[in-house]
């Protein structure tokens, strides 16, 4: 056995101290969010003295989970829906006064803020689908009174708008029905074809902004490439010119100018994230930052005169570290860590592995193992592991402090994650290569990874679980029912069941993607498609399933409807197969409360416990305050059972 501390599970899936860390325009204020009576709200303190920190919001029941910072420093513009259905409101927080505005209609709408611009500090421009469900109109509201006025009445079906700094819109992307879209320009009232992305880069190439006169479109585009370079679209000439390549990974993420809005830097994430300058001005500023700390470097903020830089610190096995960059003094101060408490903990490493699939892709991967048995990404001998799988599953992957990966291996678990085909960052033919392979090809992809990790002496063939959320709720039922000996146990958290339903009941915002997803996934529409799809549900196999399974779902869940969760419990009803289901009636398409989280969590330690063999805390005060309902299955984890039936408080 092992001396290393039982990392309780509060510390790593409690509300970090502070997360989601901004610097105002400005540069007078630091923001975060941290709890307050229990509940995510956003604080604000000086960002000379942080440790004078006040509570700005006061939300009491989900909390606020994602803000921004307008251009007029007093005001802090911050996203709230009811109960995980998605459905978010803009609410205005003032800074000095803590009033609070509602700027969007608070029942059955969606509000996304289009753009916010320091040309017109006290305005913003915000989308709404109040006129349609399916399409989103593009307003500008004004922050002080809650005014608007409607600027774009979306009749075309578009799905994305950009503006430029006087908020005007300049160019919408539009979905076609092969699954590629268009790019158009504002041109005299009316639009014109800018360019046509065909299916095949759908995926890959993004518009990532304009500059501030709206005369230049920058993508990252992978049009006559495989990955996708930082470029730059002239939207009077036509003219492209490539910026930043990457023969190995797409450019991902990039570093703009407050001002100009032009790309400073672009950063590239094969295994490990790398930041390239495209602009000299601040290549001396990424060198230095590059050398401070030993992590991944993010650049979070940046005031409007770009003397004073946000930035933080992604590392394996500690907590986030964030600083204060002084750019004319070439100086970096630490502010603090977004969870500090888990300092005194030994955590585990991840590993960056590269395993090949039977076809010969390349698969990007990350390991972790226990502290107490790795020797240097290898364990002493083969151990229970966890196969933890990204949602999407247009999404990867990323090493960094993971906490899923560091519950598991903490509690005796080898943990891999797998960038399957279909995992974006790696080019379009990897993307594609995902196409209508949902429980095909991307499910090769791991259990060929699972044979890496059993023939490398790194798993036991006979203790493997497979889990993971969204996408990743759907390979753990589909492993459990395509491949059902392969896995002890699988832990499905709001993962769809029937590709049939899932795809029938998207939201109605979504239609605009529709054509996507019938391209990558599959059309039900289509009689072929209908069987197609039926045949890469896991509710058609649902009696292969022979191992245990613990389900997680949301009750608003606008995505994976609780439908995808009650049908294939149902199906299991009577087979004699442990089944624990776990539902949230005030969660959506995840658990975002703390104390739904941490409910979640103990159950599904206590059943990889029983069934995989791993270490364990008691179950404790950890469904104080849950919405947690278990209509089925709680007898089969005696722990679980008994902390229902404990008085509350107790």
């Amino acid at each position: 056995m092992t001396d290393v501390t039982l990392i309780p599970r509060r510390v790593l899936f409690g509300d970090p101290k502070k997360s989601f860390v901004r610097l105002s325009p400005d540069g007078r204020w630091l923001s975060w969010i941290a709890p307050w009576e229990g509940v995510r709200n956003v604080w604000v303190a000086p960002a000379d003295a942080p440790a004078e920190a006040r509570v700005l919001t006061r939300e009491r029941e989900r909390g606020v989970f994602f803000y921004h910072w307008s251009y007029n420093p007093r005001y802090i513009l911050y996203l709230m829906d009811r109960g995980g259905d998605e459905n978010f409101r803009i609410c205005r927080v003032d800074v000095e006064t803590g009033e609070v505005r509602v700027l969007t209609p608070e029942e059955g709408v969606q509000a996304r803020i289009v753009h916010l611009s320091p040309q017109h500090p006290g305005e913003a421009l915000v989308a709404l689908n109040e006129r349609d469900p399916r399409y989103h109109d593009v307003f500008r509201v004004d922050l002080g009174s809650g005014a608007r006025e409607l600027v774009l009445k979306n009749e075309q079906g578009f799905f994305q708008f950009l503006a430029d700094d006087d908020l005007e819109v300049r160019v919408a992307m539009k979905f076609l029905p092969d699954g590629g879209y268009e790019l158009l320009s504002r041109r005299d009232g009316g639009w014109g074809l800018l360019a046509r992305i065909g299916p095949e880069d759908a995926a890959v190439t993004q518009p990532v902004g304009l500059d501030a006169e709206g005369k230049v479109l920058f993508l990252v585009d992978s049009r006559g490439r495989d990955t996708a370079a930082l470029v730059a679209l002239d939207l009077g000439s036509g003219e492209v010119r490539e910026l930043a390549a990457d023969p190995r990974c797409d450019a991902q993420e990039v570093l703009e100018h407050p001002l100009t809005r032009k790309p400073q830097a672009a950063a590239f994430t094969y295994a490990r994230r790398r930041w390239e300058a495209v602009d000299e001005e601040i290549a001396e500023d990424l060198s230095y930052l590059h050398g401070l700390v030993d992590g991944e470097l993010q650049v979070i903020s940046r005031t409007t005169d770009d003397k004073t830089w946000l930035v933080a610190y992604v590392r394996d096995a500690a907590p986030t570290a964030y600083y204060l960059y002084d750019r004319e003094g070439n100086r970096a101060e630490f502010l603090f860590s977004d969870r500090p408490e888990l300092e005194k903990y030994t955590l585990a490493r991840m590993y960056p592995v590269e395993i090949r699939a039977r076809d010969g892709l390349r698969l990007v991967s990350y390991l972790s193992l226990p502290p107490w048995v790795d020797k240097g990404g290898k364990p002493e001998r083969p151990l229970p592991m966890v196969l933890f799988v990204h949602g999407g599953p247009w999404w990867r992957d990323f090493w960094g402090f993971n906490p899923w990966h560091q519950w598991l291996a903490n509690r005796g678990y080898a943990v891999l994650s797998v960038n399957f085909r279909g995992s974006t960052g790696f080019g379009k033919s990897f993307v594609n290569a995902g196409n209508r392979e949902w429980a095909g090809k991307m499910h090769d992809d791991l259990i060929d990874a699972v044979e890496w990790a059993v023939s490398e002496g790194i798993a036991e063939r006979e203790r493997v679980a497979i889990m993971g959320g969204s996408y990743g709720g759907y390979a753990t039922l589909v492993g459990l029912t395509f491949t059902p000996e392969v896995f002890r146990c699988g832990v499905d958290i709001v993962g769809p069941s029937n590709l049939l339903t899932l795809l029938e009941n998207i939201p109605p915002y979504w239609m605009p993607i529709r054509p996507l997803l019938s391209t990558r996934v599959g059309d039900p529409v289509d009689p072929k498609d209908r069987e197609f799809l039926w045949d890469r549900s896991p509710l058609k196999y649902a009696d292969r399933i022979v191992r245990p399974l613990l389900i997680g779902q949301g009750a608003n869940d606008p995505r994976v409807k609780k439908q995808e969760s009650d049908q294939i419990v149902a199906a299991l009803r009577g087979k004699g197969v442990p089944v624990i289901y776990v539902l949230y009636p005030d969660e959506g398409h995840g658990f975002l409360r703390q104390e739904n989280r941490l409910s979640f969590v103990a159950i599904a330690e206590a059943f990889l416990g029983k069934f995989l063999g791993g270490r364990t805390e008691p179950i404790g005060d950890d469904f104080e305050g849950a919405s947690l309902e278990i209509p089925v299955g709680a007898d089969e984890l005696p722990e679980v059972a008994a902390a229902l039936a404990r008085p509350k408080g107790n």
